[in-house]
């Protein structure tokens, strides 16, 4: 894959207006020219659309639900390689060309180290643990910003539609086409899950709908309680 291979920006929204065009201005900053940013709302209360569409390549509504979005913008896109990323979440300088770098070789998905935005010094070394425990299991969040090549995607179905866990899926299935690439740098993600809603009752939170998760409970059943205790 050489180093001007096509990168499609897939953005997943759900009532972000306020901040959708400050993260769209940054991406067109880029001023890259083997790029597109492809916007999927999943019916918006607010704004988050009108604003979004004279920003992206392209701007599409589909049913709520963040994989099914992100399959819609992957079909919607034009790319070879597919950055998924949340609308909370910024890129590092020179992303776009580290991605191609990693995936110039044998590997054919990856994410980046990640850094917690806001103010609790704890912030930092919960992002440390998700930076580590991805890089020793090979399983990546949607926080970390996956991207992947499309032939991957293709190979492995997409996101699997279910209403959470979507990213722990992916990764298990992306694992056996090969390792992920796990970059140094960091996206820079709002910490405003874990600060709205306490911190130590979220860290509980994910942690035991991970582990539930891995012992087999319906991401239908576990979204009930992700909804619940939010």
């Amino acid at each position: 894959m050489g180093s001007s291979s096509f990168i499609s920006i897939i953005i997943p929204t759900l009532n972000e207006a306020e901040s959708i065009e400050a993260q769209l201005g940054e991406l067109h900053a880029l001023g890259e020219d083997d790029m597109e940013v492809v916007v999927v709302d999943g019916g918006s209360g607010d704004d988050t659309l009108a604003l979004a569409a004279p920003l992206a390549s392209h701007a599409l509504s589909s049913a709520p639900g963040r994989a099914l979005q992100m399959n819609v913008g992957a079909q919607a896109s034009q790319g070879d390689i597919l950055l998924f990323l949340h609308a909370d979440t910024r890129l590092p300088h020179g992303a776009l060309d580290e991605i191609r770098q990693a995936l110039a070789g044998n590997r054919e998905w990856g994410r980046f180290d990640i850094r917690l935005q806001g103010d609790h010094r704890m912030l930092k070394v919960i992002a440390l643990a998700m930076n580590v425990r991805s890089r020793l299991s090979g399983i990546a969040t949607g926080d970390q910003t996956l991207f992947m090549t499309r032939r991957a995607f293709e190979a492995v179905g997409g996101f699997p539609e279910q209403p959470l866990m979507e990213d722990i899926e992916i990764s298990k299935r992306l694992k056996r086409l090969s390792r992920p690439a796990c970059l140094h740098s960091r996206v820079v993600s709002s910490a405003r899950r874990w600060e709205g809603h306490g911190l130590w009752s979220t860290i509980w939170l994910m942690w035991r709908l991970r582990y539930r998760y891995w012992r087999g409970a319906d991401s239908r059943q576990l979204v009930k309680e992700y909804r619940h205790a939010r």
